[in-house]
């Protein structure tokens, strides 16, 4: 079974893997994960293997690669946070 989690909260998603962890591994270990995004729905698993990183030292560096590899249109309108409005 699947899970979901929005992209606001990936990092405890993040968390639950051992690093530094190499690109494949967190793509594996994220396959089943369905990322929320502002346009649609993405797998993470699949976002974490188009990321630039041959591996990730921590859930900061992995999610900073997730967040260059989104197109902006996935993370909302620019210059606005979920908690605005």
């Amino acid at each position: 079974m699947g899970r979901t989690t929005r992209l606001s909260r990936v990092d405890e998603v993040l968390d639950e893997l051992d690093y530094p962890v190499v690109r494949a591994d967190a793509a594996d270990a994220l396959s089943d994960v369905t990322l929320e995004l502002a346009d649609g729905e993405a797998n993470l698993g699949e976002v974490v293997s188009e990321t630039a990183s041959d591996s990730f030292e921590s859930v900061d560096e992995l999610n900073s690669a997730l967040n260059n590899a989104l197109p902006r249109e996935a993370v909302g309108e620019p210059y606005q946070s979920e908690g605005e409005g």
